[in-house]
């Protein structure tokens, strides 16, 4: 609340591109206080000036905040603060723990945490490679799990691992390095990969009531021992970037690794058979789709049997290919709304900014937008819900899925670009009372007596011994749960 802000106080705002304008409101308002501002996030990384043009910021932090940020507030209470602070890239070994006991527990459906920053593909239309690297920065498993238990002490059994990419090492990968006889790059490989493996042995040690959800790659589908250590690990679900079903749309966001066509659908339905439900991820507006796209790629989702789908329209986010490409072609003859060039679009006010920013050869943004729309509705229709729900083991389990269903279309379709402002504004309010009832099914019982492993370190390199101490395996319920 703004009148919790005091003079001196130190306020922090993360931003991203879709949250900046919304971010820089809050920063003038605090700083109208009497408060310190510094601005941090992917989006301040990328435009720090602008957060001190239009949020009036005294700081702006780049890169990783973990460690700098006990400088920047150092800095603050000895009344100079500095102007940037670049943070870097930091090793996995420098990451920070969240302090999870300063946040109210009742506020959140489920906790997050990561264990891997970066990612070593090169999409089009994402940013993480361009900013967060391409070499994979891992956190040590130990203290991952030190994290997660603690999080399950508080009531907190549903954790995404907010992963760049959770399958940072592919079997291509170990398989070029080979034939290429470079035991360096073989060596490394091999390390990452086998740390993953380690973290999930622990991962599936854990209480058996906690269920876990990532994000990754298609290529993962072809490696079947570790979809079932996944499994194993109790991360029941992940985050798949499809993102297109032709083999022309792949070549268009630099993502040809991934299969199309029928071999896409035989992938992944591989996930589901390793006991891993998709949460497929599509592109819509990409320069090769035609108006016969939008129902392929629905009908692909459906006959590949993924759990959960989003379908989102091209966006060109600052830091990507795209965006860089698309900014170039606007140089010469800028698109103006208002006052603002379209390539700064995030500080357009949402009640007048485009559906889409940059045209398409053959469609109307409109017409994008309607099918899009469409390919939800089809998705996520009573009766395609239903069929979808038989993968969980009870009746009460399927009435949940089916409000978790239509919980995600709300908040992902109903509120987003794909969406008028007319029907945004009652989804929204469907979408908050659903959540409310949805909250219940995700809360647990604290679970205090549950202890951290006790690290044998003289062999966690290579054979970790941890015991669980105390440990009263809780009951296995809630939505996620559900999921065989």
């Amino acid at each position: 609340m703004p009148e919790s802000i005091s003079p001196g106080d130190i306020v922090g705002i993360s931003v991203h591109t879709g949250n900046a304008l919304r971010g820089y409101e809050v920063g003038r308002m605090a700083r109208a206080r009497g408060a310190w501002v510094v601005y941090g996030g992917i989006h301040a990384t990328l435009f720090p000036e602008e957060s001190f043009e239009r949020g009036e910021a005294h700081s702006v932090v780049k890169g990783d905040g973990d460690l700098i940020w006990a400088k920047v507030v150092t800095d603050c209470l000895a009344g100079k603060p500095g102007r940037i602070y670049d943070g870097g890239r930091l090793e996995g070994s420098e990451f920070i723990p969240a302090r999870w006991d300063l946040m109210p527990r009742d506020k959140y459906m489920w906790a997050s945490v990561q264990t891997t920053r970066g990612c070593p593909k090169h999409c089009s239309f994402c940013s993480v490679w361009r900013t967060d690297g391409q070499k994979p920065r891992q956190r040590q498993f130990q203290k991952v799990i030190d994290e997660i238990v603690a999080l399950r002490r508080i009531g907190f059994r549903f954790i995404a691992l907010a992963d760049d990419n959770f399958y940072p090492v592919t079997l291509t990968d170990l398989r070029l390095a080979r034939e290429q006889n470079n035991t360096a790059r073989l060596e490394e490989l091999t390390s990452i990969r086998a740390e993953r493996f380690r973290l999930m042995e622990e991962l599936a040690k854990l209480p058996k009531d906690m269920v876990f959800f990532t994000q990754i790659t298609m290529e993962a589908g072809e490696d079947g021992e570790y979809l079932d250590a996944m499994r194993k690990a109790n991360i029941k679900g992940a985050l798949v970037g499809v993102e297109a079903v032709t083999p022309e749309g792949l070549k268009a966001v630099f993502k040809d690794f991934n299969y199309s066509g029928e071999a896409l659908a035989k992938q992944l339905q591989t996930f589901k058979q390793h006991g891993v439900h998709v949460l497929g991820s599509f592109i819509f507006g990409l320069p090769t789709d035609k108006p016969a796209t939008f129902d392929a790629t629905v009908e692909m989702a459906l006959k590949a049997g993924v759990t959960f789908a989003q379908f989102v329209m091209m966006t060109p986010f600052p830091g990507t290919v795209d965006f860089l490409r698309w900014e170039k072609e606007q140089a010469e003859h800028p698109t103006l709304v208002g006052d603002v060039p379209i390539t700064r679009y995030w500080l357009i006010p949402i009640a007048v900014r485009p559906k889409m920013f940059t045209p398409h050869p053959s469609m109307s943004s409109e017409e994008i937008r309607e099918r899009t729309q469409k390919v939800w509705d089809r998705f996520y229709n009573w009766s395609a819900i239903w069929q979808r729900s038989a993968c969980t083991p009870t009746l009460r389990a399927r009435v949940a899925f089916m409000f978790l269903s239509k919980l995600y279309r709300q908040m992902y379709a109903g509120t987003g670009i794909s969406t008028d402002s007319a029907r945004r504004k009652k989804s929204k309010r469907w979408a908050r009372w659903t959540a409310g009832q949805c909250r219940k099914l995700f809360q647990a019982k604290p679970m205090p007596e549950l202890q951290s492993p006790i690290w044998d370190l003289e062999f966690s390199s290579n054979s970790p011994r941890p015991a669980f101490l105390n440990v009263e395996h809780a009951s296995q319920s809630g939505p996620f749960a559900m999921l065989p």
